[in-house]
This record gives C-alpha cells, sequence and structure tokens, in this order.
C-alpha cells in the first residue's frame, strides 16, 4: 500500500525499491515468507550482488534510510511510477518517463480527469496515469490478455490503486469501450497494433464537450494510416512527435586561466608575452558535455482533438 500516499515508514505489505546503484533497482513486497519455484513456503530472502537482505527486517525502517545486506548495504525508496517503470516485471514492452511524460502532458491530464487506456501491458503507463489523475479521477485501462488483465488487476491491488482503476478484458476494436462509458471520458490512449480500428469507439467514449486522443505506434506507416483515419472522422490539430533522451554527462573540466597582463605587453615585449604563455595556470571547473550517442527510437507519439459538439457524420 506504499504507491497511494508518501510514507515515512515502512509497512507489512508494503512493495519497496532496493536501490544498489542507477543501474541495479528491485522492488520487493515486504512480507515475512514467500512461494520458491518449487511451490515450498520459505523465508523472504533476497540475494543481491552485495549479499543477502532479509526482506521482512525493512518493517520499522525509515523510507530513504541506508540497509544493511549481508556483504554491503543498500538503500531502500518508496516507489514512484518512475522506479515502477524501472523495476516492473516485464510482461509486455512498456513504455518509459520519457515517453509516459509526453503522452501526459500533451493529453492535458489532471487530478479529475478520466481517461481510457488501451493496452494495460505490463502496467507501466497505467501508474502514472493514476498518479496524475487522482484523487477524484479515474482510470479505466483494457487489454485482450486474459493473463495479463489478472496479474495488473493484483498489482494495482497489491500497490493501493484499485479506487483510482478498473481493469477490464476485452478487444477493444470489436467490441469498444462499453455503453458506460458513453460519452463520459476526457482523453482516451492507445497503444495498439491497428489503432485506427479503435477511433470511432474512441469518439463514442469522449464527452460531447470534446477531447483528446493519443496513440503510440513504433512504425510510421502506422501513423499515417491512423491519421488518415483522424481526419476522416473530424479530428483536428493532429501532431506527430518523437521523444528522443539526451544524456548529459557532468564532469570537471581543466581550463586555462585568461592572462590579462600578457596580453597587454604581448606586442611591446614578446619574450615576456612568451614566458607567461608556459607559466599560464588551469583551473578546473565544473560543466557538462553531451553524451557521443543517443538511446534509439521508441515509438511516434501523436495527438489529436475532437472538437466540442461533434456530430459524426
Amino acid at each position: 500500500m506504499s504507491f497511494n500516499k508518501s510514507k515515512e515508514i515502512i509497512e507489512e505489505g508494503d512493495v519497496v525499491i532496493l536501490y544498489l546503484k542507477p543501474n541495479n533497482m528491485h522492488s520487493l513486497e515486504v512480507k515475512a515468507k514467500i512461494l520458491n519455484k518449487k511451490g515450498e513456503i520459505i523465508d523472504n530472502v533476497f540475494q543481491t550482488v552485495y549479499g543477502a537482505l532479509k526482506v521482512f527486517s525493512l518493517v520499522g525502517q525509515r523510507y530513504g534510510s541506508k540497509v544493511e545486506l549481508s556483504r554491503g548495504w543498500a538503500y531502500v525508496l518508496q516507489p514512484t511510477p518512475e522506479l515502477w517503470t524501472l523495476t516492473l516485471p516485464h510482461r509486455t514492452q512498456i513504455i518509459y518517463s520519457p515517453d509516459i511524460s509526453l503522452i501526459i502532458y500533451l493529453m492535458e491530464l489532471k487530478p479529475g480527469s478520466i481517461v481510457i487506456e488501451t493496452g494495460t501491458g505490463s502496467g507501466s503507463l497505467s501508474h502514472s496515469l493514476i498518479r496524475t489523475i487522482r484523487p477524484s479521477g479515474h482510470l479505466y485501462t483494457f487489454d485482450f490478455h486474459e493473463q495479463r488483465v489478472s496479474l495488473a488487476s493484483v498489482e494495482f491491488d497489491k500497490h493501493g490503486l484499485c479506487d483510482y482503476v478498473t481493469v477490464k478484458e476485452k478487444d477493444v476494436c470489436l467490441e469498444g469501450f462499453g455503453e458506460e462509458l458513453r460519452h463520459k471520458v476526457d482523453a482516451v490512449f492507445l497503444d495498439l497494433p491497428h489503432p485506427w480500428l479503435a477511433i470511432e469507439h474512441a469518439i463514442v467514449a469522449l464527452k460531447k464537450t470534446g477531447g483528446k486522443l493519443c496513440f503510440f505506434s513504433p512504425c510510421i506507416e502506422q501513423v499515417q494510416r491512423t491519421c488518415t483515419k483522424l481526419a476522416l472522422e473530424g479530428f483536428v490539430e493532429l501532431n506527430t512527435y518523437e521523444c528522443l533522451q539526451r544524456e548529459v554527462n557532468v564532469h570537471y573540466k581543466s581550463l586555462p586561466v585568461l592572462d590579462l597582463e600578457c596580453l597587454k605587453y604581448k606586442h611591446s615585449n614578446e619574450d615576456m608575452a612568451q614566458k607567461n604563455e608556459k607559466e599560464r595556470q588551469e583551473e578546473k571547473l565544473l560543466t557538462v558535455t553531451h553524451s557521443h550517442s543517443l538511446p534509439g527510437h521508441t515509438g511516434f507519439i501523436t495527438i489529436a482533438t475532437l472538437p466540442p459538439n461533434y456530430v459524426r457524420k
């Protein structure tokens, strides 16, 4: 129950993030016993490169504190959607934080928004959407895969998010979103192989005052076909983005100190200038440089607006 509010003390049943280093983090459920691969109940001991941790010993400790392992130490953090994205169990390919932040911005979500998400998958985007729209908003997330729906429902329950999300198993391209969501939704997000098949159903779900439709597609051919369908159905303000993350490295760099006296006498006394040039000092300055390589393409994010009082032709 550690996702739905800020906490200071770790309690039994919490999901925590064990931080070893930036590229080595793990999500753990704080409980005394777990089932092993043989179906046997054993003590909940988590093995790391720095030794073992008795997970239940975290109960009563403060979030953010340093915890001792058998051969080292780590930090225990309260989970956030960003940390969950980095540590969640992958059931499908997921959307990462740079794309997630742009999606939420483009859909203009805020507390109280009613949102549809298609393609629940591993729940990476779902957690960020819930944080944005709670406490008075609600997320309706759909997936056609029965096992993924079941696992996502269990995770939302463990994380204390059930009041803000409804998970449904449905092929929305064929069945739509249901009469209960007719003209009740502020925004629709599509993460589907054929997003153009869900556009007519999205029009039925969006409020009569209008709304946003956003979709994520890895291929430009999908974008072109879906945008053609959106334009035919009356959507306006179509824009497609590609979010490329660029890493900045912070480090010290030695730079020469400019000797103004040397410049002053350079023309009148060349020997003195050359001597000062050899003796000039360097100073270390904290600066940044951009990485030589960029992370590769993830997908195209397209946003479109359905005008108010839209009447379908």
